[in-house]
C-alpha cells in the first residue's frame, strides 16, 4: 500500500468510516472501522495526518489518535459540508474531511484536553439546573396567582409564598396547599442538593458560575 499521507475519519457511536490518500492525492484506503477495530488499526498504521469533524466525541478520539503518535487535525462541519461532492453518507463525508483538511486556509479547532471537557460540563450542568429552580419558582408564582397570591421575583421571595399558601388553605381550605406546598415547593430541593453538589466539586466556582451571576 502507498504511504497515507492523510485521512479523513467520520466518526459514529459503532462503525467509523475511513478515506486516505497517499502523495499524488490518490485515493489509497476506502476502510470501515468497528469501534473496538480502531485502536488496533491506527495502532498499527505509521503516522499521519487524521481529520475528524468537530462534533460530539471528536475530542476524544482525537487524544486516542494522537497518543498512537498521529497529527489529529478537529474541523468545524460547516466547513466540511461545501467539500461533499454527492450525496451524504459516511463515505462521501470521509472524503469531504480528507479534501477539507488540505485546505492551506482551513480552520481548525483545538484538541481539548480531558480537564477542559470536565470543566466544561461543569458549566453546562449548573446552568441548567438553575435554569430549572427558576423554571420552578415561577411556575409556582403563576399558580399562586391564580389563588389571588401574589410575590415579586427572587428565590427568597418563594418560601414566604409557600408559607402563605399554607396560612389560605387553614383558611379558605382550597386545597392550594396540597397542589404546591407538598409538591412543587419539593421539587427545588433536589436542585438545591444538585447545586451543593457542583459547589463541593468547583469550591471556588472556577468554572461553575454562570453568566450574569
Amino acid at each position: 500500500m502507498d504511504k497515507i499521507i492523510r485521512i479523513g475519519l467520520d466518526t459514529s457511536k459503532h462503525v467509523f468510516q475511513l478515506h486516505g490518500v497517499n502523495a499524488a492525492e490518490e485515493p489509497v484506503l476506502r476502510k470501515r472501522l468497528r469501534r473496538k477495530d480502531m485502536v488496533g488499526f491506527f495502532g498499527a498504521l505509521g503516522p499521519t495526518v487524521v481529520g475528524l469533524e468537530a462534533c460530539g466525541g471528536a475530542h476524544h478520539w482525537a487524544r486516542v489518535l494522537r497518543g498512537l503518535g498521529h497529527e489529529v487535525r478537529l474541523i468545524p462541519p460547516q466547513f466540511v459540508k461545501p467539500y461533499v461532492k454527492r450525496g451524504k453518507n459516511d463515505a462521501a463525508d470521509a472524503e469531504a474531511l480528507c479534501e477539507a483538511m488540505s485546505r492551506p486556509t482551513m480552520r481548525f479547532v483545538p484538541v481539548k484536553t480531558a480537564e477542559s471537557q470536565a470543566a466544561l460540563m461543569l458549566v453546562g450542568m449548573r446552568d441548567r439546573l438553575i435554569r430549572h429552580r427558576t423554571q420552578l419558582a415561577n411556575a409556582i408564582r403563576g399558580y399562586a396567582a391564580e389563588f389571588g397570591l401574589i410575590a415579586a421575583k427572587g428565590l427568597d421571595k418563594v418560601e414566604p409564598l409557600l408559607q402563605a399558601a399554607a396560612a389560605d388553605y387553614v383558611k379558605k381550605n382550597t386545597g392550594f396547599d396540597v397542589m404546591i406546598k407538598k409538591n412543587l415547593g419539593q421539587c427545588t430541593a433536589p436542585t438545591e442538593e444538585e447545586l451543593r453538589i457542583l459547589h463541593i466539586l468547583d469550591p471556588e466556582k472556577r468554572y461553575t458560575t454562570p453568566r450574569g451571576e
